[in-house]
């Protein structure tokens, strides 16, 4: 099924110059937290943040769990695992989507993915597809024993490269009763055949580069990265995809946050090259929402995910009229919309 829906209202927000409207400082936030509406303290009865460290293969995991209003651990809820952008923290996009489920009265869990952000692992930011993958089943194995946390009844939430990792994860890990994504970008496809495959002609020769980083890591030699260019707002205005003009915004303006990065171990092109998350796509059997804007330049994405997702016959994809990619981020009529098809998908399939 395929669904568009109009947000309708606060199209004058949307025009305004920059996210700075639905945002929040991390240094003015006690948890650092970067968006519009983020707990800055917990109290009684209301929905509460709680900062965790657990141990996935050796290397210590910082979490966010968000508990709903009244939250009792002697009772049973649902919960819901939310899995961050490439680049993103937990305190970013994926917060905002946690916090707001909680508000549903699911128990969340967002992670920074191992070697990134506040998260352990050296060198740091490697982003290798099976990292990532591994990073959902630890969020999984994390919330099955948080008090309150009724296993049975688990949903899996993906977000940008997140989504496309959620996909990945979900083909295996039969723990999600079913899975969602928000503006999902399929790291490998992108990694190696560029944006929109902007970059056909160019894969051997970012492979041999590849190649040649990792040796020269195996060697003992400098880590190489990619990614990390520092652009003026005038070569930002100049780049070719709203994703990354506005992605320079969220993540380096109005959503910044110290721990998010756009960079990369070269090395890791390895990797990521060979991975695609629509790969035995058809593994999944399980309830399945995708949610893209209309406008959004990644949306080709979901769509060629959706067509290859053969194996559940209870899947939506669903088009969030007049949105970009890190629109559906932000802006609160495209969240709330969002939200509104998260709301009644979960509380009908988790």
């Amino acid at each position: 099924m395929r669904t568009t829906m109009k947000a309708g209202v606060l199209a004058a927000m949307i025009g305004l110059s920059g996210a700075e409207v639905e945002a929040a400082d991390y240094r003015q936030n006690p948890f650092t937290l970067t968006y519009g509406g983020a707990i800055t303290r917990n109290e009684p009865g209301k929905v509460n943040i709680h900062p965790v460290t657990y141990t996935l293969n050796g290397l210590a995991i910082s979490a966010n769990v968000y508990t709903p209003a009244n939250y009792d651990p002697a009772r049973h809820y649902p919960a819901v695992v939310v899995a961050h952008p490439n680049g993103g923290v937990k305190e970013q996009v994926a917060g905002l989507y946690a916090q707001r489920l909680a508000d549903q009265g699911y128990i969340t869990i967002t992670a920074d993915a191992a070697y990134q952000g506040a998260s352990g692992g050296e060198p740091r930011n490697i982003d290798k597809p099976a990292n990532r993958v591994e990073d959902i089943h630890g969020m999984a194995d994390f919330i099955a024993s948080y008090p309150g946390v009724d296993t049975a009844h688990l949903g899996l939430l993906g977000i940008c490269g997140g989504g496309g990792y959620s996909l990945k994860a979900a083909q295996t890990d039969k723990r999600f009763r079913s899975i969602a994504t928000v503006s999902m970008f399929n790291s490998g496809l992108v990694r190696r055949n560029g944006y929109q495959d902007s970059q056909l002609d160019t894969i051997q020769q970012r492979l041999q580069q590849a190649s040649a980083a990792r040796a020269q890591e195996a060697a003992g030699g400098e880590i190489q990265y990619i990614g990390d260019a520092k652009l003026t707002d005038e070569q930002i205005a100049k780049l070719p995809f709203d994703l990354y003009r506005q992605g320079f915004e969220y993540y380096g303006k109005t959503h910044a946050h110290p721990n998010s990065t756009f960079r990369y171990t070269l090395s890791s092109l390895l990797d990521l090259m060979s991975f695609d998350a629509t790969d035995q796509i058809e593994l999944i059997d399980k309830p399945l929402l995708m949610i893209a804007g209309s406008k959004a330049d990644s949306l080709y994405m979901s769509e060629q995910a959706f067509a290859k997702a053969i194996g559940t016959q209870d899947k939506t994809l669903f088009k969030i009229e007049g949105a970009t990619h890190i629109e559906t981020y932000w802006v609160p009529a495209y969240v709330d919309v969002a939200m509104q098809q998260l709301t009644a998908f979960y509380a009908r399939t988790v």
